[in-house]
C-alpha cells in the first residue's frame, strides 16, 4: 500500500484548477481614509500575489482583477489551504528593535521570567572595515531558551565581500528563574525604556503572544512605534517607526555561501531602499542589545530580527545562520513577496467543483488519442515500413511527456490542466513534422542514386538534423516569449509547447536517427521491400537500382 502511494505521488500529475477543482478567494482593498485605491497600487498587489500563487507560472493559479477587488483562484486547494496561502496581504517594513522579551504565557504554565537577549559584537581585525554581519535570536522555543544563532553580513554595492571576517554571537538567554506568578516580574526590567511612547509600554506588558491571535493582519502605522509578536508567537517587541518599506527589496533569493556551505538569504535594495538601509542598519550598529536588532514586519507580525553588526552600504546582505533549504525559501519568499501597497480583507471564498473538469480532461484526451491515431494512420498509409519508426518515435515522446509532467508535478508544483492539454495535442504535430523532414531527406538521397540506404542515412541525417534545430528553435523562442509575456492559461499552453519541442529534439537525436540507423542494416530496408516505403517504385528509379540496395 506504501509502494502504491509512493508511485501515484511521484508518477501521477496534479491536475489544475479546470480538471480538480480548488478554491476562489476574493480579496478587496481597504484603505486609511476608505477612498477607492490607486490603480496603479492594485496593478502591483496583483503582480506581488501572482508571484506568491504561482511564482514559476506553471501552478495553473490564477490572480485576476474584478474591479477593485482581487480574484486569486489555486487549484487543488481547500478552504482553510487557501486562505492561509494568500492571507498574508500587509505591507512589509524594517523597524529598528526597541525592546524584546519572551511572550506572556498562561498562568498555569508560569513559573518562568522573560529573559532579553543581547549580544556582543566581535572586534575587527585592525586596519579592517566592519563587514556589517549581523546576528538575529532564532526564537524558535516556546520559551527562552540559549537562542540559535543568525548572521546577516553584507557585501559592499559590487558585490564583492568586504576584507574583515568580522562576527558576532548571540549571547545565550539566561536560564528562566522561577516565580510564583505570571506578573511579578516586569519583562522591560533591565531593558532602557527611554524614548518609548508610554501607551506603547502598556500595550507590551498586556499583549500575549501565545494567544491564537496575536496581532497578524493588523494594519500598522509606518509613523508611530509598534508592539509586534514573533512569527512563531515565542516572543513580543516594541518596534521604532520604519525605516524601509518592503516595496524597496529588488530581490531576495537562498542560496548556499560557497566557504562554508551554509544556507543563506540574499536580499538586495533599490536605490532609495539602500540608502535608508544603510542608515539604518548603522543606527542599530551603534546600539546597545536589543536595540542593535531590525525587525522585519509583515502581516502585523515580526519574521526575523536580525542584529546589526556594522554599516551596510550598496543594499546587498546577506541574511545567514542555521537555516535549512526549507527556511531559507520561505524567508527568502516573505521578503520578496510580502510587499503589497494595500491591506486586503476577504470579502468570499468559494470552492470550485470539478465535476465539469473532469468531462473536459476526458474530452481532451479523447481528441488527443484522435489526432494520435491520424498521425499514426498517415504515417503508416504514407510511408508504410518507415511509418513504423515514426510511429515508435511518437511512443517514446509520449511516455517522455508523461514523465517529464509528472516529475515536475512532484517537484516543482506543475498542474496539468486543459491549456496544456491542448499544447500537448499541437505539438503532436511538431513532432511528427521531424519525422518527416528526416523521412523525405532520405527519400531525396535515395533517389539520387546514393549507392546503399546506409550512406543515404548519414547524408540525409547531417543535412535534417539543421532544418530540425532551426524549426524546433523558432518553436521554443515563440513559446518562451509567449510564457512570459502572458498569464494564466495562455502562459500554460505556451509551458507545454516549450516543453515538448524540447523532447522533440530528445527524441529525434537520441531515438529516431539511431533507430533508423539500426533499420537500415536490416534486409527489410536496404533491399527495398514493397512494404518498407523505400521500394524503388516509391524512390522513382528503375529495377538496376534496387540491384544496387541489395549489394549492400
Amino acid at each position: 500500500m506504501g509502494a502504491s502511494i509512493v508511485f501515484q505521488k511521484a508518477f501521477v500529475p496534479k491536475f489544475g484548477l479546470d480538471l480538480a477543482g480548488g478554491t476562489t478567494v476574493t480579496l478587496s482593498p481597504v484603505t486609511a481614509d476608505g477612498k477607492a485605491p490607486p490603480q496603479e497600487s492594485l496593478d502591483r498587489a496583483v503582480n506581488i500575489i501572482r508571484d506568491r500563487v504561482n511564482g514559476t507560472g506553471i501552478s495553473d493559479a490564477e490572480v485576476a482583477r474584478s474591479g477593485d477587488n482581487i480574484v486569486i483562484s489555486v487549484p487543488g486547494a481547500g478552504r482553510d489551504e487557501a486562505i492561509k496561502l494568500v492571507a498574508t496581504t500587509a505591507e512589509m517594513r524594517f523597524r529598528q528593535v526597541l525592546a524584546v522579551a519572551a511572550a506572556t504565557t498562561p498562568p498555569a504554565a508560569l513559573p518562568t521570567t522573560a529573559a532579553t537577549p543581547s549580544s556582543s559584537a566581535a572586534t575587527p581585525s585592525p586596519g579592517a572595515t566592519p563587514a556589517g554581519r549581523a546576528v538575529s535570536k532564532a526564537l524558535a522555543e516556546p520559551t527562552p531558551t540559549p537562542g540559535v544563532t543568525r548572521r546577516a553580513r553584507s557585501h559592499t554595492a559590487t558585490g564583492e565581500k568586504s576584507a574583515a571576517r568580522t562576527r558576532a554571537k548571540a549571547a545565550p538567554s539566561p536560564s528562566p528563574s522561577p516565580s510564583t506568578s505570571a506578573g511579578e516580574e516586569d519583562p522591560l526590567a533591565g531593558q532602557d525604556v527611554s524614548g518609548i511612547d508610554p501607551a506603547v509600554l502598556e500595550a507590551f506588558r498586556k499583549i500575549d503572544c501565545t494567544a491564537k491571535n496575536r496581532g497578524q493582519g493588523a494594519q500598522d502605522d509606518p509613523n508611530k512605534q509598534i508592539v509586534a509578536c514573533s512569527q512563531d508567537g515565542s516572543a513580543r517587541y516594541i518596534l521604532d517607526k520604519a525605516s524601509v518599506q518592503g516595496s524597496q527589496i529588488t530581490t531576495a533569493s537562498a542560496g548556499v555561501r560557497q566557504d562554508t556551505g551554509e544556507w543563506v538569504v540574499n536580499l538586495d535594495f533599490k536605490s532609495q531602499g539602500a540608502s535608508q538601509w544603510s542608515d539604518l542598519t548603522a543606527r542599530a550598529f551603534g546600539a546597545q542589545p536589543p536595540r542593535n536588532q531590525i525587525g522585519v514586519v509583515l502581516d502585523g507580525l515580526v519574521i526575523t530580527a536580525p542584529a546589526s553588526n556594522g554599516r551596510i552600504p550598496g543594499g546587498k546582505t546577506e541574511i545567514s545562520g542555521s537555516f535549512t533549504q526549507e527556511t531559507a525559501t520561505e524567508l527568502a519568499d516573505q521578503l520578496k513577496y510580502g510587499a503589497l501597497p494595500l491591506k486586503f480583507v476577504q470579502s468570499s471564498v468559494v470552492s470550485v467543483s470539478s465535476t465539469l473538469g473532469q468531462d473536459q480532461l476526458r474530452g481532451g484526451l479523447v481528441s488527443g488519442a484522435i489526432g494520435l491515431l491520424i498521425v499514426m494512420l498517415y504515417l503508416l498509409l504514407y510511408y508504410r515500413g518507415l511509418g513504423a519508426i515514426g510511429i515508435a518515435s511518437l511512443g517514446v515522446a509520449t511516455i517522455v511527456t508523461y514523465l517529464s509532467v509528472a516529475v515536475l508535478s512532484s517537484n516543482v508544483g506543475f498542474r496539468w490542466s486543459l491549456p496544456h492539454i491542448i499544447g500537448l495535442v499541437v505539438s503532436i504535430g511538431i513532432t511528427a513534422d521531424s519525422f518527416i523532414v528526416y523521412f523525405e531527406r532520405i527519400r531525396d538521397e535515395m533517389k539520387e542514386g546514393r549507392r546503399t540506404l546506409r550512406a543515404a542515412v548519414e547524408v540525409a541525417w547531417r543535412r535534417a538534423k539543421r532544418t530540425i534545430l532551426v524549426a524546433d528553435a523558432v518553436m521554443f523562442i515563440a513559446a518562451v516569449v509567449l510564457y512570459f509575456l502572458a498569464v494564466g492559461g495562455v502562459a500554460g499552453f505556451a509551458f507545454a509547447m516549450g516543453l515538448t519541442t524540447l523532447i522533440d529534439i530528445v527524441v529525434v537525436f537520441l531515438f529516431t536517427k539511431p533507430l533508423m540507423s539500426l533499420a537500415a542494416r536490416l534486409k527489410f530496408f536496404s533491399k527495398g521491400h514493397k512494404l518498407s516505403g523505400l521500394d524503388s517504385e516509391r524512390m522513382g528509379r528503375t529495377d538496376g537500382t534496387e540491384q544496387t540496395l541489395q549489394e549492400a
